[in-house]
């Protein structure tokens, strides 16, 4: 489900581009270090953007580091870590442990139990260590097994789902900025599964998954409905983001919140207008 929340690379300038890339190599890294060989197949950008905000809006010091990575033909790549970087690493594993449990649940595909399997000794040492971001997430995946099966259309509450786990994943200390981080959070996390339900549409329709989308897909106004859904949670999101006194890495922020969020977005759309306009061309022919 995650992987929307990066950044715009064309809209980035290259020292906050190669800032961003070093964050998350060293997400990368730490993922290595602490939950093993296999954790960095989890790596996700959703996680960099967790790091970047608990860095920026508690002001955390970052150490520089550098590795050889494989991935990157043996050069050496640049990493900054702080104790974000680990954070967000294990909040990494237990969002992923449990999508992969959910994916087998719902595919039977042995490749994604293999691979849960790989990392239940990560997963029960991170649940051990945040009970309360453990109990959240298997609330969340207990209740939207509950509502796929009965079929719920409810928007608000199906993708509130997504909203509520990443608000107790981005809310470290219960502080004065408890609110308006958990906001921002729950926005994005609303704005993540309509996004991801907008792009599996095709997809589930085919193989008769449970999408809320499909019933809303008869609407003639369906593309302009989800698009200025989309707009909603993301503006709810930014005016959150707002609030909070973040200076560092705040470019970076900003560019990931206002354009980067809608990159894929925007070619998902371009790949539908063509798809559309081949299919009008050969009507006409």
């Amino acid at each position: 489900m995650f992987g929307y929340v990066t950044v715009h690379k064309d809209e980035l300038k290259i020292k906050d581009y190669n800032y961003y890339r070093s964050c998350y190599c060293g997400l990368c890294r730490a993922l290595k270090e602490r939950h093993g060989f296999i954790a960095p197949l989890t790596l996700s950008y959703d996680m960099t953007f967790l790091e970047l905000v608990l860095t920026g809006l508690y002001e955390t010091q970052e150490e520089l580091g550098s590795y050889r990575c494989m991935v990157h033909g043996g050069k050496k790549q640049t990493t900054r870590r702080n104790q974000w970087t680990d954070y967000a690493a294990d909040m990494t594993i237990l969002l992923a442990y449990y999508n992969l449990m959910d994916d087998w649940q719902d595919d039977k595909k042995v490749t994604k139990l293999m691979t849960a399997k790989s990392l239940e000794k990560a997963y029960k040492k991170v649940a051990i260590k945040y009970p309360r971001q453990t109990k959240a997430v298997e609330e969340y995946i207990r209740k939207t097994l509950e509502y796929e099966k009965a079929g719920n259309q409810n928007i608000d509450e199906v993708a509130g789902l997504t909203g509520s786990v990443l608000r107790e994943i981005f809310v470290y200390y219960q502080d004065e900025w408890e609110k308006p981080l958990g906001d921002m959070a729950f926005y994005l996390g609303k704005f993540i599964y309509l996004m991801d339900a907008y792009e599996d549409l095709e997809a589930d329709q085919k193989s008769k998954q449970y999408n809320l989308f499909i019933p809303l897909k008869k609407r003639d106004d369906f593309e302009a409905y989800v698009e200025n859904m989309l707009i909603m949670m993301m503006s709810d999101c930014s005016r959150q983001f707002e609030i909070l006194p973040i200076l560092q890495n705040s470019e970076i922020l900003r560019n990931i919140l206002y354009s980067g969020v809608w990159v894929k977005y925007n070619m998902l759309k371009e790949k539908k207008n063509k798809k559309v306009e081949k299919k009008n061309g050969n009507e006409s022919l």
